[in-house]
């Protein structure tokens, strides 16, 4: 098992050299610094904790300055633990880089799903509705609350209510390429979370380590011959006054150049 923590950037696409389409997501996966590990006989498991994100010394607090001073490292925005990891390959103060994972490795995401606010029960929980004509007194209400005895609505009936922000882990996601020059990890399809929402990257708990075969994307890297036209597009022109400038004017039919006003 192992994890890395990194922001949401948002969706796109890639081709592959077959000319395969993929929609991926793009995560901004800065490295991050192993803050603290837990071991059995101080905490009852083990597990590392990861910091995210670097925040200004002026805006942390003096408990979280502490706590990654220990770490030899600046202080952090997230914080977050990843378990079943094995801890006699961290140390503290340690690096974790996009490079942990590879293309085709199946993993899991964690994030924090969009909040939608107060909501009914046909948007959050997805009822019909009533008539919405002749005489209807009946549209978009909740529906009968229960029987008439016990003289109360039983645990569980669907109402209106906050919807959202609910942690959700999609499961059995296929990493497609990591970059390691801008950080950044693509995973095919959606993830949970806005754009620049925190998602936990984990090796995928029923996949058992499983690594795909990853096709090879199109190379988008600059090529001599787009350069060379570039530069080409980039020459200076002539300007057009000096050209002007330099043609004498001939006289029309109905001017002549001994007239003078």
């Amino acid at each position: 098992m192992k994890g890395i923590l990194g922001r949401k950037i948002g969706m796109t696409q890639v081709f592959t050299e077959s000319g395969k389409l993929i929609p991926v997501t793009a995560v901004y996966v800065e490295p991050n610094v192993v803050t603290q590990i837990k071991t059995k006989e101080n905490d009852g498991y083990e597990a590392i904790q990861l910091g995210f994100d670097t925040k200004r010394e002026k805006l942390a607090t003096k408990a979280i300055a502490g706590h990654t001073a220990k770490a030899n490292t600046t202080p952090k925005r997230f914080f977050r633990e990843i378990k079943g990891v094995d801890i006699n390959e961290y140390t503290v103060g340690q690096e974790v880089k996009a490079d942990i994972f590879t293309a085709g490795e199946v993993v899991d995401v964690t994030g924090t799903t969009k909040g939608k606010g107060f909501q009914g029960v046909i948007k959050r929980h997805g009822q019909s509705r009533g008539p919405m004509g002749h005489g209807s007194h009946y549209h978009r209400r909740p529906g009968s609350m229960g029987t008439m005895r016990p003289m109360r609505v039983f645990k569980g009936k669907k109402l209106a209510g906050h919807m959202g922000t609910l942690t959700v882990t999609i499961q059995n996601l296929e990493i497609v390429s990591v970059d390691m020059e801008n950080n950044v990890i693509l995973i095919k399809g959606n993830i949970p979370g806005p754009k620049q929402g925190l998602v936990i990257i984990r090796s995928a708990v029923k996949a058992n380590g499983a690594v795909n075969e990853a096709e090879a994307l199109v190379d988008y890297s600059v090529k001599e011959e787009a350069l060379s036209e570039t530069e080409a597009s980039e020459a200076p022109v002539e300007d057009e006054t000096e050209k002007d400038a330099e043609t004498p004017i001939e006289p029309t039919d109905n001017e002549s150049p001994e007239e003078e006003n």
